[in-house]
């Protein structure tokens, strides 16, 4: 009989949604603001652990944006993506595409330079030392201003070869993608592609999806689940084989619960669903535990699992041909 927990563990895993500002950990944490002369106002990684108590996106983003204040010089960015990559290694994941948002950095005086240069000499690293290959997703803030989007947008062109995607997060209440659209429309012209939050759960949800799709045309959607509360939108989701990146374990502290088995009902449905970790320092789950998570409470098996990877690898933003590597190699891993 196959254990599915080592079966997981095992199997050749990719990154789709995860904000490296969010895989920042206590320890790292503490490290960075002694390194900076700054203080915390806990005494050690475990109490501030214990303060990471939320129930709504809201109350995560407070925690979230006070936590990177710590991010300063370009060693600390280095640091913290480094780090992650290391741990997303250890958990068998081949390849990873991070989101990072650099307005909560710019807009307290942190050179855009400084904050992709450290990532990126982290990702060279990475995928030296360990193989681990990774690209970036910059990030707008939609409870920003549509036009420090834009001014963040500019100021990444230079850095453009290091980026390939943008994407859309933070408090949706009140920031529709559509008022995003102009910031978008520009990305597109400059060649980079497009995914945007449709968090769980949210006012206008289903609204909020529809736009991604028919005024923004997005190339996936992240979190997504409440496509299932319209046939339409299941339809044209379906359809367009668009990847829906879901977190379950983040889903369960910030909405009602995982959304594990409406996961499954996606995977019956045709839609393309995938399992990621969103925030991993802060919800206590990184890309295995998400996983488990999906299993267990859904009560899937192998094939179902596979198909999780698969969904995610065949979402890439690759070239075709490095899809067919991993994916080749997961075959084999389910065949054993």
């Amino acid at each position: 009989m196959v254990d599915l927990r080592d079966f997981i563990a095992g199997m050749p895993k990719c990154e789709l949604h995860l904000h490296l500002e969010g895989t920042l950990e206590p320890e790292l944490k503490f490290e960075l603001a002694k390194r900076n002369g700054m203080s915390l106002p806990y005494k050690d990684a475990a109490e501030m652990r214990a303060a990471y108590d939320f129930n709504d996106l809201p109350s995560f983003l407070k925690i979230y944006y006070e936590g990177m204040k710590v991010l300063v010089h370009e060693p600390d960015f280095y640091d913290l993506t480094f780090a992650y990559l290391a741990k997303a290694h250890a958990q068998n994941v081949r390849y990873a595409e991070m989101f990072f948002d650099p307005q909560p950095h710019t807009g307290r005086g942190v050179p855009f330079a400084v904050v992709i240069r450290g990532i990126r000499r982290a990702q060279m690293d990475a995928e030296r030392i360990l193989g681990i290959k990774s690209q970036l997703i910059m990030c707008f803030l939609r409870d920003w201003s549509a036009e420090f989007a834009m001014t963040t947008l500019v100021q990444s062109l230079p850095y453009r070869e290091w980026i390939v995607g943008v994407g859309l997060d933070s408090d949706e209440k009140n920031n529709p993608p559509v008022k995003f659209k102009a910031v978008f429309e520009r990305a597109r012209s400059e060649g980079f592609l497009l995914t945007m939050h449709c968090d769980v759960d949210q006012q206008n949800s289903t609204e909020h999806i529809r736009q991604c799709l028919e005024e923004i045309g997005v190339n996936r959607i992240d979190h997504g689940v409440n496509v299932l509360d319209s046939n339409a939108l299941i339809d044209e989701v379906a359809r367009r084989r668009l990847a829906l990146t879901i977190c379950p374990v983040s889903n369960a502290f910030v909405t009602n619960g995982s959304k594990a088995k409406e996961i499954k009902r996606m995977l019956d449905l045709g839609i393309r669903a995938t399992v990621h970790s969103d925030d991993p320092a802060y919800f206590r789950g990184y890309i295995t535990e998400n996983f488990v998570c999906t299993q267990e409470e859904a009560d899937l098996g192998p094939k179902d699992v596979v198909q999780l990877s698969r969904n995610a690898f065949e979402s890439t933003w690759l070239p075709r041909a490095a899809k067919e590597r991993y994916l080749a190699e997961l075959d084999a891993y389910a065949a054993r």
